[in-house]
């Protein structure tokens, strides 16, 4: 069969994939855009430690290679012959987002931390400025930043393509670790954001890949994909 055949064949069997994809980034964009456009006011919350940490624009480039890192994530787990290796990344992701947004709607937060003028003229300040204006200081608890780049990494691990690769392994860790000090350099987020952010995964992971995921698991195997879990298809990506 045809590399194009099996790119066909794969998306015909599990189109529904695509289209979960699909449905919430839309819903999870409209209800984030209606939240930063409503008139409240908002509960500031600060650490001292956070108005320490310095500013470092340099951080720029492993906050936006968030939206790369979880790209990577989610096109790796959706082409694996393991349908669970895609729901289980989706779930932890979607039900983060959605207690995001629920925490922003009964609890509107933002932070007082953004340099008011750069204290330096280069490319990165000017990113970090364009990055500002798109974005702002408000909705910010939990950071998604943290809780997404945790859960991709979590999932990327659990892959046999990844896991018979030690220095792949170790490069999506650092490549967390990098995320997660960029949201407090570039003043993103504070010390409370990044803490709720990483335990909201550890309070989820049981239920997602430890010891109380098999209801998940089983849920995930009865109802999505039947046939792509009898692995009915001739498909090997990424060294499966």
């Amino acid at each position: 069969m045809s590399l194009r055949r099996k790119v066909i064949h794969f998306m015909h069997i599990n189109g529904r994939r695509f289209l979960l994809i699909f449905f919430y980034l839309t819903f999870y964009m409209i209800c984030f855009e209606l939240l930063e456009r409503r008139k409240v006011a908002y509960h500031i919350h600060t650490l001292p430690i956070d108005y320490k940490i310095p500013f470092c624009e340099y951080f720029i480039i492993p906050y936006y290679f968030w939206f790369v890192y979880s790209f990577i994530g989610i096109v790796f787990t959706i082409f694996q012959k393991r349908g669970q290796d895609f729901y289980l990344l989706a779930f932890d992701m979607s039900f983060g987002m959605t207690l995001f947004l629920i925490v922003s709607y009964f609890w509107p937060n933002g932070l007082d931390l953004r340099p008011e003028v750069m204290p330096r003229d280069n490319i990165f300040c000017h990113m970090v400025e364009g990055l500002y204006r798109t974005d702002t200081p408000t909705n910010v608890l939990p950071s998604i930043h943290v809780f997404n780049s945790i859960g991709v990494t979590v999932a990327l691990n659990k892959l046999h393509a990844i896991r018979k690769r030690p220095k792949l392994r170790v490069s999506c860790w650092c490549i967390m670790v990098l995320i997660i000090l960029s949201t407090v350099f570039l003043k993103q987020h504070s010390i409370i954001d990044v803490i709720f952010g990483i335990g909201l995964q550890l309070a989820l992971y049981p239920f997602v890949y430890g010891p109380l995921s098999r209801p998940l698991r089983s849920f995930f195997s009865k109802v999505f994909d039947r046939r792509h879990y009898a692995a009915d298809y001739d498909l090997d990506w990424f060294g499966q």
